[in-house]
């Protein structure tokens, strides 16, 4: 049985000859040959060394290396085998010491477009191995370090004026960034800049590194976990592409960005901070992740005037939630209301619906919002704050109700016939806010709920968008019905839904 690394070496022997024995690919641009290497493994293009004096000089100017693409993390180094009378002393593994030794057959003329790699080092190696690299006029870094002990940000690639993209991520325990000063004096020439797992307790601000005379042509920034960091100022006038994710220490953030175009914000913000604020200004902002943060006790939302989506959760615990959060709440959702498509996380909707006097909170107008996605446990308490989202959006076009399923709450099953007179406490509500609801039942042409079951809850408002919809389109039922029913009882549910009265005529259901 052919072995595989027999069969590769009979397919390359196959590629490079042509039938009179001829060497074609041997015969090709420098530059298409790097392009067929930047397809291949690491381990593969440094293979091709050993075939001849050619090869071994397209291995030594390889521009883009990429060490990622041997198992991360591995001790044992590969070596290449010596074929003949040549014997290459190349070892290809991605601890830094055998990086060192591929970077150290290079010279000036044979420079580094990108360097990747995943190793075991300490910082001494990382520190040799950066100011190898910027030597090389590496334009490209991604790099995941794992240390035994924090280390500091390699000072090397701070003022190197090649370099354009840098990622740095450190696996337990982290890095400590050098002082201001010094980090605001490089980094000229950087468009992309991605920390992962900084110590920042002996200095939790950054109120004045992200700014234009630091970073003046930077255009995408990601923070992710920042350990220690309380004030976060961002006012990059070239920034477009801005993320900050598990900063839960996280208490003033700042953001001034006149080319800000997304913004993604995951799990920041102390739940016990008593004064935190978040301040985003970006007129050119056209979406906004805002996932699992805690309520700001301040918010302060201007210029989001080309906002096309928004995803928005919040994380707080029901006791805590004062009038000051709440008002905060408001905010923020006042300061995305020129959104077109808005998500609301289940917490968020909870926020809105909790009680009767969180419910009757007074929601900015959405009057351009198109499509409106709600993730929720559409219980009883619900109601109230769904209602109010629907008065707030005059204009939706398309209707997404996600159902969580939570086991805790006791639905109400349906066991009502189309013939029944009376009407559940649910229906009678829903009818109360047919005319307040006007515009919203005038546009809406599309719903889909995710989840659905035989509950009062769900049936009472499919009953009513489908008698009041005057233009609804297609109603999508998903998933759901209930297994605890027999197959009987679901289908006349199903026949007494496609019994319900219709206020348009073009309105089809269909049950997934």
């Amino acid at each position: 049985m052919e072995t595989r690394s027999a069969k590769r070496k009979r397919l390359l022997n196959r590629v490079r000859s042509s039938p009179d024995g001829d060497d074609r690919l041997s015969d090709l641009p420098d530059a298409i040959l790097h392009h067929i290497f930047f397809l291949l493994p690491i381990k593969t293009v440094a293979q091709t060394s050993v075939l001849s004096k050619r090869w071994r000089q397209l291995w030594y100017s390889f521009p883009d290396l990429d060490f990622t693409t041997i198992n991360p993390f591995a001790n044992a180094p590969v070596k290449i085998s010596s074929t003949g009378r040549k014997k290459v002393h190349s070892w290809i593994a991605n601890g830094a010491d055998s990086i060192n030794q591929v970077l150290a057959l290079r010279d000036r003329n044979s420079p580094i477009r990108a360097l990747r790699f995943r190793a075991h080092v300490t910082f001494s190696r990382l520190n040799r191995l950066m100011r190898r690299a910027v030597k090389l006029n590496v334009q490209e870094l991604d790099i995941e370090v794992a240390t035994n002990d924090y280390f500091n940000f390699p000072r090397s690639v701070i003022s190197c004026e090649t370099l354009r993209v840098f990622k740095l991520k450190s696996r337990y325990p982290g890095f400590r960034l050098p002082p201001s000063p010094i980090m605001k004096g490089g980094f000229q020439s950087l468009h992309t800049l991605s920390l992962s797992y900084i110590i920042l307790y002996d200095q939790p601000s950054l109120l004045n590194l992200f700014t234009d005379s630091s970073f003046p042509l930077l255009k995408k920034l990601n923070l992710d976990g920042c350990n220690g960091l309380m004030h976060l100022n961002v006012s990059c006038r070239a920034l477009e592409e801005l993320s900050l994710e598990n900063c839960c220490q996280l208490e003033h953030l700042d953001i001034v960005g006149s080319k800000l175009e997304r913004l993604r914000v995951i799990s920041c913000f102390d739940s016990y901070s008593n004064d935190s604020l978040v301040k985003i200004d970006a007129q050119r902002l056209e979406s906004i992740f805002w996932s699992n943060n805690t309520i700001t006790d301040k918010c302060c939302l201007q210029n989001l005037i080309s906002l096309h989506g928004a995803f928005i959760g919040f994380f707080i615990l029901f006791e805590d939630l004062s009038a000051v959060k709440l008002r905060s709440v408001s905010n923020f959702l006042s300061g995305i209301a020129s959104s077109q498509c808005l998500i609301l996380e289940y917490q968020c909707v909870e926020i809105l619906s909790k009680n009767n006097h969180i419910a009757g909170v007074s929601l900015c107008c959405f009057s351009k919002l198109q499509s409106l996605e709600l993730h929720t446990g559409f219980n009883k308490h619900n109601i109230p704050g769904l209602a109010n989202l629907f008065r707030s959006a005059p204009a939706i076009h398309t209707l997404i109700i996600k159902i969580i399923n939570d086991h805790n709450v006791e639905r109400r099953p349906w066991n009502r016939d189309l013939w029944q007179l009376s009407s559940t406490v649910e229906e009678r509500f829903w009818e109360s806010q047919s005319q307040v609801m006007k515009s919203f039942l005038q546009h809406l042409k599309i719903v889909k709920i995710h989840g659905f079951s035989e509950c009062e809850n769900e049936i009472s408002l499919v009953k009513f968008l489908l008698k009041h919809g005057k233009v609804l389109e297609e109603m999508f039922l998903y998933g759901g019905f209930s297994k605890s029913r027999d197959s009987l009882h679901r289908e006349k549910i199903k026949s007494q839904i496609m019994g319900f009265s219709r206020a348009s005529g073009n309105a089809k259901i269909a049950f997934d």
